[in-house]
């Protein structure tokens, strides 16, 4: 076993560890992480995790740990994050990076992705169980308004999540369409101009609304790798709490949900344990206009289209039914 992982154990840890199992999330020189999973000599396995990145230090650890405990507190499980035997989450060296340090409890769960193989994905009620557990579990959340901290979650707007962020995710992806949008004929120009306007107007009327919806502290990261099962496939919590932090709940759940008949199915389930405003009813068609038209998935249709005038002329149309359909979201809203 590697001594340096062997040193970042002792600090959260008696005892000696009698392996360890290396995971490599990273995501470039950038953002370097590592998931070590320990079994110890008395007994058990933790987990011990190191990052180097612009979104990783020990105030942002303290956040996700006090947010997997509220949602423990209502009963789902989330593998609790354990300073260090200082009370610290330290700053180590390791491999040439200077990172933040924790330990987590190991989960006895799975995640989704681990049954794709088989009934999970082919079984529509075992995913509309899924679907309206998360949901719960989510609007739970955001009933509590919680508000202990000014970190935004990675699905921020109107923000940058972390300093290396120039813009916000859908900023940055509407400014990818426009200039993909902008290397097309003459001929689709007075469109593209069209759909960038009535884009640009929503976001802009959007944001002093945007900064008074309700939001609360959530995971903030639903993908098929975070979210844990049993061995009956029955929901249990989530884990991976790293881009966690405080965020509109209307945008949360839109970001996280697929097309307009997703976002229904989310609405009126969230509806069930969370309270939407009358705000929220008034805003959620103008979020909609500035999340989905522009977003990265038509983008890559744009690109993909080349120059196939019929698929050209989908993709933009596309975009601009977005932007103006009248979308009654208001009536899934409780």
């Amino acid at each position: 076993m590697d001594d340096e992982i062997k040193s970042v154990f002792s600090l959260f840890f008696d005892g000696a560890p009698l392996a360890a199992r290396e995971i490599d999330t990273s995501r470039g020189d950038a953002d370097f992480r590592a998931t070590f999973i320990v079994e110890r000599a008395a007994g058990g396995k933790v987990v011990i995790k190191l990052a180097d990145n612009d979104f990783t230090f020990p105030e942002k650890i303290a956040v996700w740990q006090r947010t997997v405990e509220e949602y423990r507190r209502l009963g789902y499980f989330c593998p609790r994050i354990f300073r260090d035997k200082s009370g610290a989450f330290p700053l180590v060296d390791f491999r040439g990076h200077r990172c933040a340090a924790y330990a987590e409890e190991f989960a006895p769960y799975h995640p989704v992705e681990d049954r794709f193989s088989d009934d999970f994905g082919q079984n529509s009620a075992l995913y509309d169980s899924y679907l309206r557990d998360i949901w719960r579990m989510t609007a739970r959340i955001a009933a509590l308004h919680l508000d202990y901290t000014a970190y935004p979650s990675a699905y921020c707007l109107f923000d940058t999540f972390c300093p290396s962020d120039k813009t916000d995710e859908v900023l940055e992806n509407a400014l990818a369409w426009k200039e993909t949008a902008d290397t097309l004929p003459d001929e689709y120009r007075e469109q593209v101009e069209r759909i960038w306007r009535l884009w640009t107007e929503n976001r802009a009327a959007l944001e002093p609304v945007y900064r008074k919806l309700p939001g609360s502290v959530f995971q903030a990261d639903l993908n098929a790798s975070n979210i844990l099962l049993d061995e009956e496939g029955r929901f249990v919590g989530v884990y991976d709490f790293n881009l966690c932090g405080r965020e509109v709940f209307l945008n949360y759940l839109m970001r996280e949900s697929d097309g307009v008949s997703g976002i229904c199915k989310a609405l009126q389930i969230a509806s069930e344990s969370y309270r939407f405003s009358q705000l929220e009813k008034d805003t959620a068609l103008m979020l909609y206009r500035c999340l989905k038209p522009l977003w990265y998935t038509r983008v890559e249709a744009l690109k993909k289209a080349g120059d196939d005038p019929g698929a050209i002329k989908a993709c933009l149309d596309d975009s601009e039914h977005a932007l103006t359909a009248p979308i009654d979201f208001g009536a899934y809203m409780g």
